[in-house]
């Protein structure tokens, strides 16, 4: 598809955020946040087929991709940011999507700072403190969860060697490995290479045990929130939903993706902006 979107960078909070936008500019927004190891341009299929209806925006999370700047990695911390980007976008009425990490930030944003919001996508991902999360945690297959978690060593291990890493993702949690091709996958490693972003990375993991602090006791929220899974994802989305129901989710969809493993943006984009739009509307 032809790159109609226009790029800019926004000063926020001492950092430099790389925003990437499309559609006209008064129709309802739509915000989009990647996951690991990913940058916007996870999202650019879906904003293609959203762009007509809806004001499409995404961002290279901070310390990745053009975004400049370190944050910690707590998902608290992040929604705040989040929150400033859309006041200093002078939006009210956002809908926030977020994939894998992205995903726990919305859920943050959702849960702790929803003024500029009217409703939430989650895509693929557990929610730190929110069930199935232990169960998933105890998963052999989630290994890197607990890696990235040590201090310096999973610097040492990855730097020179993030593509074999990031294949070892995009082949095993994806049910269709041609989505991710080589020219992404590339410009994915050449976002994460760069100083520090690595450590970036790794800082989403190191902060899970805040993350759960932070979700724990949050008051229930009346603002709607459509969760997705791709039907050949791992676990079912039966107990994803019980969870946030549980966590005080008051107003709950969900949505199976066909055809998709975890990579649900890139795997299926359009049964997944389908999905947005009947949400939406």
């Amino acid at each position: 598809m032809p790159n109609t979107f226009q790029h800019r960078q926004i000063a926020l909070n001492g950092l430099d955020i790389h925003l990437v936008e499309g559609g006209h500019p008064n129709a309802p927004p739509i915000l989009f946040l990647h996951g690991y190891p990913e940058t916007w341009l996870a999202f650019e299929d879906v904003m293609h087929r959203l762009k007509e209806k809806y004001r499409v925006m995404a961002i290279d999370l901070p310390g990745i991709g053009l975004s400049r700047g370190a944050t910690p990695g707590d998902k608290k911390t992040l929604a705040a940011l989040i929150d400033s980007l859309l006041e200093h976008l002078q939006l009210t009425t956002t809908t926030v999507v977020g994939h894998d990490v992205g995903g726990m930030i919305t859920y943050s944003v959702l849960r702790h700072f929803p003024r500029h919001i009217s409703s939430a996508v989650i895509v693929g991902t557990a929610i730190p403190g929110v069930d199935p999360w232990e169960e998933v945690k105890r998963n052999p297959y989630i290994w890197h969860f607990a890696f990235y978690a040590i201090p310096h060593l999973p610097e040492t291990l990855a730097t020179g060697r993030t593509r074999p890493l990031f294949d070892y993702f995009f082949d095993t949690l994806s049910y269709n490995r041609n989505a991710i091709g080589e020219t992404i996958r590339n410009q994915y490693v050449q976002a994460y290479n760069q100083p520090g972003s690595l450590t970036t990375g790794f800082n989403w993991y190191r902060a899970f045990p805040q993350d759960e602090r932070d979700n724990n006791g949050v008051p229930p929220t009346a603002v709607p929130l459509l969760y997705i899974r791709g039907e050949k994802d791992t676990g079912r989305i039966e107990d994803y939903a019980a969870g946030l129901k549980k966590s005080g989710i008051k107003k709950l969809s969900t949505s199976l993706i066909s055809r998709s493993g975890h990579f649900v943006p890139e795997e299926n984009p359009a049964e997944l902006a389908q999905a947005i739009a009947q949400f939406l509307a």
